[in-house]
Formats: structure tokens, sequence, C-alpha cells
């Protein structure tokens, strides 16, 4: 029996992966779970999975929380802020530590993971983005075991030898990183800027948060992924390209020395790579219906249109740059996204926002998790600082 925090239980990869626990009560059982301010939502899944502490980053909603849970006579205990964040994916009760929040707010708890030694399920790709080699050398340092849940990630996981040293000692030409190309990728350009929130957000295949499915329409998503898989895989930017598949069918692919080329299909379906990582090394049921071949239309291939999607260009530029560039990326993207959800800048800006950052960025070699946030920091004063010379 497995004992699993959760950290952001209530987002689309949380609420997911529970559906998942709850096929197989007896190999895993909740003992935490944690998000940010949607008090309702974790009411509901305390009640079911009667987790022994459950974490809310905002303490008002903390406090509601704790008060609901009296009323319902439920024994789960309630924390509040960071340090509760910290403190379940790091309890010694714990053995899988599930990172689902979105964003850079997921750093500090995933690194606590890493810390103490956990099976950490990585969902939060900003932790890779941000602080990459501090990240991976923290994995070997405290043993950790680190398995990717993104869907790519996944497919290239599954697609790998198992303990390989690197691409080329595992036979390795290229990974093939696959992307769906969002609900903008044949609208015309000059479309791009009048679109909308509630446009950006309608993905074709996938339900997900608004913030990631901003990210899908700009590409940026597939940008970030992109720096996450080349620490993740121990990959140079030249050993990966970027794939359109807009059929979400193919969720990546890995060719080999020999021309073989080995990929991995299934329904577009959150639950398959979670229960892959769950259950790893075994195969372990996600409740995800079989892959009907007879009914699939034909799966298309294409090439990455970067006057469409900028930010992808930017996010390997990024990568190949080095120092904490991808931490003043993410950071950008995320303060443009945020902005953009408001209303404050139109679609198209947000790309112009990251390159903005970039092109003034003077880059440090992060050997801290201070100086990380530090760049962190930087990154979002200036990405203010460009949307408050649009507003003038």
């Amino acid at each position: 029996m497995q004992q699993i925090t959760v950290l952001g239980s209530t987002g689309s990869i949380g609420v997911s992966t529970l559906d998942v626990i709850r096929s197989h009560p007896d190999r895993f059982t909740v003992y935490a779970l944690g998000a940010n301010c949607q008090d309702k939502l974790i009411l509901g899944q305390c009640l079911a999975f009667k987790p022994v502490y459950a974490v809310l980053n905002d303490e008002v909603a903390a406090g509601r929380l704790r008060s609901a849970l009296l009323a319902q006579g439920s024994k789960t205990q309630v924390l509040s802020g960071e340090q509760g964040l910290i403190d379940i994916a790091s309890a010694n009760d714990v053995q899988v530590v599930v990172a689902a929040i979105v964003g850079a707010a997921g750093l500090d708890s995933t690194l606590a993971a890493v810390r103490a030694g956990k099976r950490v399920l990585l969902a939060n790709k900003e932790s890779l983005v941000m602080s990459g080699k501090l990240f991976t050398d923290a994995v070997d340092k405290y043993s950790a075991e680190l398995l990717p849940v993104d869907s790519e990630h996944n497919a290239i996981f599954q697609c790998m030898p198992v303990g390989y040293s690197s691409l080329k000692q595992a036979g390795i030409r290229r990974i093939l990183l696959t992307g769906s190309g969002g609900p903008f990728r044949e609208a015309p350009l000059v479309e791009l800027a009048s679109k909308t929130p509630e446009q950006a957000c309608a993905h074709p295949n996938w339900s997900m948060g608004q913030k990631i499915s901003v990210d899908s329409a700009t590409m940026m998503n597939k940008g970030l992924e992109f720096i996450e898989a080349c620490w993740l895989f121990k990959a140079q930017p030249e050993d990966i390209q970027i794939v359109i598949h807009p059929q979400s069918i193919v969720h990546s692919m890995v060719e080999y020395a020999d021309g073989s080329v080995l990929a991995q299909m299934g329904v577009p379906d959150m639950r398959t790579p979670i229960a892959n990582c769950l259950g790893w090394p075994q195969r372990i049921a996600s409740n995800v219906e079989s892959l009907n071949f007879f009914t699939l239309n034909a799966l298309e291939f294409s090439a990455p249109d970067f006057e469409r999607f900028p930010g992808l260009k930017l996010s390997i530029e990024a990568m190949k740059q080095g120092g904490d560039f991808a931490t003043a990326l993410n950071a950008a993207n995320e303060v443009g996204v945020e902005a953009f959800l408001d209303q404050r800048i139109g679609f198209a800006q947000i790309a112009e926002l990251i390159a903005d950052v970039l092109d003034a960025w003077q880059s440090t070699e992060p050997d801290s998790l201070d100086v990380v946030k530090d760049a962190d920091q930087r990154a979002r004063v200036s990405a203010q600082s460009f949307i408050a010379r649009l507003s003038r």
C-alpha cells in the first residue's frame, strides 16, 4: 500500500489522479491533498478519500475548509500556506508525491519532495524549466525517483530503454515531441491578435485549466515541454524535434540509430500517463477506453510554424542560451498569460512580452534556489513594465 500526496488536487491532473487512485484501493491511499484556494472542491475530495491532511495555500479558504470538515465530522487536519504544502510533500509516511501545482508556485513543494527522496510524479513542468540543473542534481543527490506525467514526456519515457546513461549510449538518433497545435493551428494569422480568452481556452482535444489551455493556444506549453525534455532525458536542443500532430493520438516518438521509430499512442486522456507512473514498473488499469483503430481518421504530422507560434522559437532559443534564460521565459509567460486572461493584453502580445523580457535579460548561472527565485522575480517586474508601457 503506497501513501500518496497530491499537490494540485483540484486541477485537471489532480482530479484525474484521484480517479485512478479510486480504482485501486488495494494499492494506494491518499495521505494528503494540496491546492491553492478551491475549498469547496477539495472538501468533496477530503470526504471521499479521507486524507490525514489537506492544505490550501490561501489561508482564508483554508479556514472555510476547516470549518466545513468539522461540521461533517471529518478527521482530516487542515494546514495552510506554502509551508503546509512543503510539509505534506516531504512527510515521512509518504512514498509518492504527484506534483501538479501549475506554474512557479509549485517549485518549492516539488523540490521538497525531491529532497525527501520521494517518487515524484512530475506534472509541474515549470519546476524543471525554472531550475533545470539544480533540480536534476537534487534528484541524484537525494536518490529521488522522477517519473514524467505530461503525456508527451511520459510517451518518450515509455519509448526509452530503462537505465540508459545517454542518448548516444542508448542508440537514440532523436526525440520527436508532438503537439496538437491548439485551437488556432489553422486560424488566419491576421486574426490571432483578436482572439479572446474563451477562444484560447477551447482546446479541441484536451480538457485543461485556463493557464495551460492558453499555453497550448500559443504553443508555449510545447516550448516549456521542449526545455523540460532536455533535462528529463539528458538531451541537447538539437536532439529534439517538435512535430505538429493535431489528432493527439501519437503522444510522442523516439527514433533510434537503426531507423526504428517507437511511438506511444492512445486516446487523449491524462489518466493513461498518470496510471503509467502510479503503477510503474507494472501496468495498472486507468479507466481509459481502448483506442479504436477502425474509427481513426488519418493521422497528420507537420513542422511547426514559428511565425504562428513565436513563443515556441523563443523557448528553444532560451534553452540554447542556458543560464537563467528559461527561468525568465517562464516568468514572463506566466505574467503574460494572466494579463491576457484578465484582458489587459491581446493574445499576440503574450509572445511580444516574452521577447521584450528576453531581449533585455542579463543572464546568470543559477547556483541556488534563491538565485532562481530572484531571476523569476526580476523577469516578472520586467514583464509588468512591458504591460504598463502598453497601457500608456
